[in-house]
C-alpha cells in the first residue's frame, strides 16, 4: 500500500503568513514608535519579512485551482477598497492618504499581469506563428509585467514594482514549488531591500506543502488583513503613539 507522504497544506501556510505579518506589523505600528525598543523592533520585522513571498505563493496556486479568476480578483478588488483606511490609519495615522496603498492591489495587479501573461503564452504559439511565436511571446510578456509594474508604482502599492515582478517569477517557475520561491524571494531582495533575504526561510514550508488546501477558512484571511491594522492603529493610538 502506498504511503502518503507527511506535508502541510495551505491552511498551514496561511497560518505561517498571517502570524508573520501580525508580527511585522505589530513591529512597524506599535515598537517602532517607542523610544528603546529598536532592537527587539528590527527583530520582528526580521521574522515579518516571511508574510509577503508566501501570500505571493498562495496567489499563484490559486490562480491555477480558483473555479473562477474573474471572481477571484473582483474579491481582491473588494478587500483592497475593505482595507485602505484601516492601512492608512495603521502607517499614516490618517483616514485617508494616497501616497501609499495597501497590499491587497498588489496582490491584485499581479495575478492580472500572469493571467495576461497566462493568456499570451496559450495564443502565441508557433504552430499559428510559426518561428515569430517565441519572440511575440517574449515582448508581450515584458510589456505585460511593465504595465503591472507601472500601476503598483502609479498607486504607490505596497511592495510596488518589486511585488509585481516577485509574483511573476514565482509563476514563471510554477509548479516547481521550491525553486519558484527562492527566484521569488531573490528578486524581491534585489528590488526592495536586502532584509527581505530572510525570506529564504520560506522555501522550508513551501517544501513541505503537500499541495492540499486543508482548513477552509477562506473569509478568515481576507478579513484579518484590515481586521488586525484596524486593531493595531488602535492601539497605538490608545497609547498616544499617533503624532
Amino acid at each position: 500500500m502506498e504511503t502518503k507522504q507527511p506535508g502541510i497544506s495551505g491552511y498551514w501556510l496561511k497560518l505561517i503568513a498571517v502570524i508573520s505579518m501580525l508580527i511585522d506589523h505589530t513591529s512597524a505600528v506599535i515598537l517602532e514608535q517607542i523610544p528603546g525598543l529598536e532592537a527587539p523592533a528590527f527583530f520582528m520585522r526580521i521574522i515579518g519579512r516571511a508574510a509577503f513571498p508566501i501570500y505571493c505563493f498562495l496567489l499563484v496556486e490559486g490562480f491555477y485551482h480558483t473555479r473562477s479568476r474573474a471572481k477571484y480578483a473582483g474579491r481582491l478588488f473588494l478587500f483592497a477598497l475593505i482595507s485602505e483606511v484601516p492601512f492608512d490609519l495603521a502607517f499614516s495615522r490618517r483616514m485617508w492618504d494616497f501616497s501609499s496603498n495597501n497590499v491587497f492591489f498588489t496582490l491584485l495587479f499581479g495575478l492580472l499581469v500572469i493571467w495576461g501573461v497566462e493568456g499570451i503564452k496559450q495564443k502565441f504559439v508557433a504552430d499559428v506563428y510559426g518561428e515569430k511565436a517565441a519572440a511575440i511571446r517574449v515582448i508581450l510578456i515584458i510589456v505585460t509585467v511593465a504595465a503591472g509594474g507601472f500601476l503598483a508604482l502609479l498607486f504607490r502599492t505596497d511592495y510596488d514594482l518589486s511585488g509585481i515582478v516577485t509574483i511573476f517569477a514565482i509563476y514563471m517557475f510554477y509548479p516547481k514549488k521550491v525553486k519558484g520561491m527562492g527566484i521569488g524571494v531573490l528578486v524581491l531582495t534585489l528590488l526592495a531591500s536586502i532584509i527581505e533575504a530572510a525570506a529564504f526561510l520560506d522555501m522550508i514550508p513551501i517544501y513541505f506543502y503537500d499541495g492540499t488546501r486543508g482548513k477552509q477558512m477562506k473569509y478568515f484571511f481576507y478579513i484579518f488583513y484590515p481586521a488586525h491594522l484596524f486593531l493595531l492603529a488602535m492601539i497605538a493610538r490608545a497609547m498616544g503613539l499617533w503624532a
